[in-house]
């Protein structure tokens, strides 16, 4: 039996025929998880959370391994993070103009996915497919690019009038989704963007396709929480998104307890 301790943050992927998947833990390691899928896998929290900034001892995270005082001051949990649309950078207004240059004056993509439904989201251009892997997609297309993320989200805004901005996370892990091409969704989407965005819609028709490792698919979701019930000892069926799924139906969002200390044993 192989045994590792230490602070975990969201899993890694690597887009393969099927996808790779490892999970960051402690300084060092990382866990390859593919080859545990079929085997008990036993996780363990014993209550110590650090904050993945400053390394401060916490009580509770905040958008996903924060202290409080990172939390309001950090760029990268600025509110354009979940909302590009009030992205400051390009007027010169940022928390950090340093990193707002690297990550909102930079090349963004705004794409177009299957996941639980047909979805519109933003991305910066360096975490392609990751951000598409991290959501669960099935299929994913670029639908247009932009030079900063106002104008991404701008766009994201303005299309998700007609289609969602959200994944469904319960549907996602069953593996319903619409049966739809995207490069036709891409085309009628084009017909109704206003005329100021349209010549940051790309040409680009290439359509990726996901397939993610597993045994089984949950049927009926039972979301495990590990500040209520810290241990878990449990067959792994199977890993999409930030996921685990277990046996029974369980599942355990990784990335919820990026900062978490954490004991796992196969």
């Amino acid at each position: 039996m192989q045994e590792y301790y230490g602070q975990i943050s969201k899993l890694e992927s690597a887009l393969k025929q099927t996808i790779q998947y490892s999970l960051p833990i402690g300084k060092k390691n990382k866990i390859p998880l593919n080859n545990l899928i079929g085997n008990k896998l036993f996780i363990s929290f014993d209550g110590k959370i650090e904050c993945v900034a400053c390394g401060q001892k916490i009580k509770k995270t905040f958008m996903q391994g924060y202290c409080y005082p990172c939390f309001i001051r950090l760029p990268q949990t600025s509110e354009c993070i979940l909302k590009p649309e009030l992205c400051r950078a390009h007027e010169g207004e940022s928390r950090d103009m340093e990193w707002s240059k690297k990550y909102c004056l930079s090349d963004q993509y705004v794409y177009l996915s299957l996941t639980s439904n047909l979805k519109v989201g933003v991305t910066r251009h360096t975490q392609i497919p990751t951000r598409w892997i991290d959501q669960g997609a099935h299929q994913a297309l670029i639908f247009a690019k932009t030079p900063n993320r106002y104008l991404a989200g701008m766009i994201e805004k303005e299309l998700s009038t007609h289609i969602s901005d959200k994944t469904y996370w319960r549907r996602m892990l069953t593996g319903e989704y619409p049966n739809l091409d995207l490069l036709i969704e891409k085309n009628k989407l084009k017909e109704i963007l206003s005329s100021k965005y349209q010549n940051f819609v790309t040409e680009d028709h290439n359509i990726t396709s996901l397939n993610y490792p597993k045994i089984s698919s949950p049927q009926k979701i039972r979301s495990l929480n590990l500040d209520k019930n810290p241990l878990i000892d449990l067959k792994l069926c199977g890993i999409k998104g930030q996921y685990l799924l277990f046996e029974h139906d369980y599942v355990l969002n990784i990335r919820k307890y990026t900062g978490y200390f954490l004991k796992i044993k196969f």
